[in-house]
């Protein structure tokens, strides 16, 4: 790259720092998207840098390889209702020991070696996520009730990331197992922030899902009933979509599917005009 090319992209890049300055961006990082150790350093280090150009990060994170790899060790056997892990009382502390201990604690030190200040959280510290039931076919499976931002606000006002675990808990003390995507969105509308980025392993929504170069980049909230409808979103993008579109309803301002396996996606996706992956907005 030319001294040129690099000034125009850093003139490009600085419009939209100074448009996400102050406010709040929360991050789903987790799944498949996790399993590179060097992606994984990568994505720590970007967050830095948008914690350091005045950016507030909050980042919600899952953990599913982590949690099967675990159970099959101990012996414990695995099973997925619809996409969701069944999960029993046994099931739910070797969640709870994984994502609030074993993968939360490696995210918050990855970041605090990269001089961006960190405190993990759990969806039970501070009653973050108050959960019920999602059913009894699911057993603990979090369905949230209530979102307690304080926590959070706190951390942020003290120049904190809250690196959040999606695990949640009941006013009588029982675990529950959240869907990450479904704690991000949750997250995101309660703070109202600008924006939210769910990091995947594919490219975005594509109108054939066999092609790359399909990506629909922008997609109305008014849109997602005939994408439904003629099979653009379907399967397991039919929940991660309904997750876009309940953050915005709750008044974030944008929503993204991005592809997490990319270097450098998040700083792709935020601070360019082309962007990365498929951005969800309100309104026709």
């Amino acid at each position: 790259m030319d001294k040129q090319t690099q000034a125009e992209v850093l003139l490009e890049a600085m419009s939209y720092i100074e448009k996400y300055r102050n406010k709040i961006l929360v991050i789903k990082y987790g799944g498949n998207a996790m399993q590179s150790e060097d992606l994984k350093q990568m994505v720590m280090r970007d967050l830095s840098i948008l914690k350091f150009v005045g950016i507030k990060v909050v980042l919600v994170h899952g953990g599913g390889p982590e949690i099967s790899q675990t159970l099959d060790r101990m012996g414990i056997p695995t099973r997925f209702v619809d996409g969701l892990r069944y999960t029993d009382g046994e099931t739910a502390e070797v969640v709870r020991m994984v994502l609030a201990g074993k993968v939360n604690k490696s995210l918050v030190n990855m970041l605090c070696m990269r001089g961006a200040q960190a405190v993990g959280l759990s969806g039970m510290d501070g009653n973050l996520l108050l959960c019920s039931k999602q059913s009894e076919e699911l057993g603990f499976v979090g369905k949230i009730e209530k979102v307690n931002v304080k926590v959070l606000t706190d951390c942020l006002d003290a120049g904190y990331i809250p690196v959040v675990s999606s695990v949640g808990c009941d006013g009588e003390g029982n675990v529950y197992n959240v869907n990450a995507d479904t704690a991000a969105s949750a997250v995101a509308g309660a703070l109202k922030a600008e924006s939210l980025i769910l990091m995947t392993d594919i490219r975005g929504l594509l109108r054939d899902r066999s092609d790359d170069e399909s990506l629909i980049r922008k997609v109305y909230v008014s849109d997602i009933p005939a994408l439904v409808k003629d099979g653009v979103i379907s399967g397991g993008m039919i929940p991660k979509v309904e997750c876009c579109k309940d953050a915005i309803r709750k008044g974030v301002n944008r929503v993204f599917i991005t592809d997490g396996r990319v270097k450098h996606s998040i700083l792709l996706e935020l601070l360019s005009d082309e962007g990365m992956g498929t951005m969800f907005v309100k309104g026709d």
